[in-house]
Order: structure tokens, then C-alpha cells, then sequence
């Protein structure tokens, strides 16, 4: 994965002043935090580059790098290009990795990657729609075991593994939302069925904010605070970056534009109300419309080539796609104004054929300012997006794990 974006230098004046003793206690938690966040995220980074990026002072940089080094949880590495050494987490384990997991409504992508978020292997096989949790989870860890034997890791060298599932997943109960398009997961304790069935630490979040933390990280979100990643899949959904962190809301539920209504009078959606943007820009949805004329073997692939040949229908079926996408997006840009929209999911491939109408609609319907601050551009991680943020939720939890470590072993007790 490419290194992030360095942010320019900023300085700061702090005014000194007494701190009671719990309150510089808190303080350098603050500051570890913030340090291995970034090794985590960014990886291979100079100490120069971990202040820049911090903001923190290049002498409290040295020391809490130097406890972490001491303590074997960070270490320097080679970095590609260059000859200079980074640092990396080890997370007790040298050879330690995580494991990512996509489930999708037809498929299931898994990763291995290391503390430096090098991807190691990666596959994605099939899904039949109506497989259940347990079933789904063996698949997936089947997948997983054969990717490390080829890499030649072993299992107990897993640290971590994060997980994406198409559906809201409440942060109080932890419990898959009824909206999910895995249906059979609706209802159940994500976090505690993929434990007991992986026998790791799991680490869970809706695929839709795995692919905006994917794309942020290391895609066309990069250098972004403020994104907004579109999936325009078989559901539809969006991941929502406000302040360089993964939005999710009072009930785990943000992003849920697929249920947005756009047509109070239009198609039944699986919610149960009428002309949510889903009915129209759905991918079974437009499929179905066009299989009238093409047969029910028709695809996506195949839609797209016959668009890309001068298809009318197919060319028309994408085009009101962008327009019915553009009307949410355009509110959107007005609710948050962000700074970039990245389009993904199986639609991404359409191009300008449903960029453009997409581009158009927020042009007319949003506040000028908000719409002319918003770049619109399609996924640089294409159906890897969502593995990618997986992979990051994962070592995000490592890298939690070490600031606990560090803390446990009393590195927060100094001054």
C-alpha cells in the first residue's frame, strides 16, 4: 500500500502551565496514542515524520519511541526506495499479521497482511446470497487458512482480524441491523459469532465505512478529512469521513443513503418504503429492468460492454443511475460539504457514463460553493477497497493493543 500524504509543518506556542499529576498522566496517554496511530496507519516513518504528522514535539517524539522500542512493541525496518529506515509495529510478535475479511451479498475477499500493512496474499471466491453466518464464516476461514499456508504463517501468528459486513451493526448492542443484505446475519452479535468461529480477536464494522477507511488511507481519499465513498453495488450505501474519522452515528447507521427516498410513488424496497434510491440504482434492480430485453443471463460486464458499444438502453439505465445518486450526493454536499465523493462498487466501471449525469445533478442541485468543493472521482481501490479498510480496522486494534501494553507496564506513570 502507498505511504499516506505528509500534511505540511505547523508550529504551535503552548503557554506552560501547572499540570496535577492524573492530568500529565493523561497527557502522555494522549501523545502514545496518537503516536502508534500513526506508525499503525502510515508505517516505515522517521521520527521527523511521526512529529510532522502528530504535531507533537520532536523531543516527546524521541521518547515515547524510544519507551516503545525499548519495550520490543515498535522497531526500525527498511524502507523501499531509498535506503532509510521507518518504523513499524511489532506488536509482541515479529512475524505477527492480521487477517481482513469482506463478506459481500455474492462473495467473500480475504487478506493477510503484516503491522506495516504490507498485503501479503489476498483471494475472493463466490458467495451463494442465502448462506448462513456459520456457513459464511467457515468459508472465509478456510480461505484465510490457505492464504497464510501459502504465505507459510501460521495461525498463531494472527494478531488480529477485521471484518466487513453489509449491513448497519449497532454500537451499543453490537448486533447486525434487519437492513443488512445478508439477511441471515440480521440480528446477531457480529462480533461474537465471528469470534467464536475464528477463535481470534475480531474487530467488526459495516463494509461501507471499511471502504471510506480504505479509500481515505490509502486510495482517492488520501490527504482528505472530510469524504464521502459511495458503494453502488447490489445495496447501496456510503461511508462518511467527517474530521478524518469513520462517521457512524447514534445507531450505527450513517451512510444508509440506500434508503433515501427519491420517488414517494416509485418501486416497493426491501425497507418497506416506496423509491428509495436503491430501487433505482441497485444493481438486481437495473438488471431486472434490462433483462426484459437482454435475457436473464445479462450482467454487469455485460451491461457495461453493451453501454461502452452505444447501447441506448444500457447507456440510459446508467445514465438515470447517476441522476438518482446525484440528487442524494447534491444533498449531501449541502448536510456536510465534504471535500471529495469517491464512487465505488460494482457500478465505479460505468466511468463518465454515470460520473458525468452524477457530476451534472449535484452542479444544478447543490449550494454552488458546496458542489464546486466537492471532487467527484472513482475508486482508486476498486472491489479491494473495502479489504483494504478491513485490513486497517485490524491494525488499528493492534496498535490499540500496544498503547494498552505500554500503559500496562507503567510507561504512563513518568512526567
Amino acid at each position: 500500500m502507498p505511504d499516506a500524504i505528509t500534511p505540511g509543518d505547523r508550529q504551535s506556542i503552548a503557554v506552560r502551565v501547572p499540570r496535577p499529576r492524573g492530568a500529565l498522566r493523561s497527557l502522555r496517554e494522549a501523545n502514545l496514542r496518537r503516536i502508534v496511530e500513526v506508525i499503525s496507519r502510515d508505517g516505515g516513518l522517521s521520527q521527523a515524520e511521526i512529529a510532522r504528522r502528530t504535531e507533537l514535539s520532536a523531543a516527546t517524539v524521541s521518547n515515547l519511541v524510544a519507551e516503545l522500542r525499548k519495550r520490543g512493541l515498535v522497531r526500525r525496518r527498511e524502507v523501499r526506495g531509498g535506503g532509510r529506515r521507518g518504523l513499524e509495529l511489532v506488536g509482541g510478535r515479529a512475524s505477527g499479521v492480521v487477517v481482513g475479511i469482506d463478506f459481500g451479498h455474492r462473495h467473500i475477499t480475504v487478506g493477510i497482511a503484516d503491522t506495516a500493512g504490507r498485503l501479503l496474499a489476498d483471494d475472493r471466491q463466490p458467495l451463494p446470497p442465502d448462506l448462513g453466518a456459520d456457513e459464511s464464516c467457515a468459508e472465509a476461514w478456510a480461505m484465510a487458512t490457505r492464504l497464510l499456508d501459502r504465505a507459510g504463517i501460521s495461525r498463531a501468528d494472527v494478531l488480529q482480524v477485521g471484518v466487513g459486513l453489509p449491513g448497519p451493526i449497532d454500537p451499543v448492542s453490537g448486533r447486525v441491523g434487519w437492513g443488512a443484505i445478508l439477511h441471515r446475519w440480521a440480528g446477531q452479535v457480529a462480533r461474537t459469532t465471528l469470534e467464536d468461529a475464528f477463535g481470534l480477536p475480531v474487530v467488526v464494522d459495516n463494509d461501507g465505512n471499511l471502504g471510506a477507511l480504505g479509500e481515505l488511507r490509502h486510495g482517492a481519499g488520501r490527504g482528505c478529512t472530510d469524504l464521502v465513498c459511495l458503494n453502488l453495488a447490489t445495496g447501496v450505501g456510503a461511508g462518511l469521513i467527517i474530521g478524518g474519522r469513520v462517521h457512524h452515528g447514534a445507531a450505527g447507521t450513517a451512510g444508509e443513503i440506500g434508503h433515501i427516498t427519491i420517488d414517494e410513488h416509485g418501486q416497493l424496497c426491501r425497507c418497506g418504503n416506496r423509491g428509495c434510491l436503491e430501487t433505482v440504482v441497485g444493481v438486481d434492480n437495473i438488471l431486472e429492468m434490462l433483462r426484459h430485453s437482454y435475457g436473464e443471463k445479462l450482467d454487469v460486464p455485460r451491461v457495461l460492454a453493451l453501454a461502452d458499444q452505444g447501447d441506448a438502453r444500457c447507456r440510459r439505465a446508467l445514465a438515470d443511475a447517476g441522476r438518482a445518486v446525484g440528487i442524494v450526493v447534491a444533498d449531501l454536499c449541502n448536510l456536510l460539504s465534504p471535500q471529495r465523493i469517491v464512487v465505488g462498487g460494482e457500478l465505479r466501471s460505468a466511468g463518465e457514463l454515470i460520473l458525468g449525469p452524477l457530476r451534472e445533478t449535484v452542479a444544478q442541485r447543490a449550494v454552488p460553493a458546496a458542489a464546486q468543493a466537492a471532487e467527484i472521482v472513482p475508486s482508486m481501490l476498486g472491489d479491494r477497497a473495502e479489504l483494504i479498510g478491513a485490513i486497517c480496522l485490524a491494525l488499528d486494534a493492534v496498535g490499540a493493543s500496544i498503547v494498552h501494553d505500554a500503559l500496562s507496564e507503567g510507561m504512563a506513570a513518568g512526567g
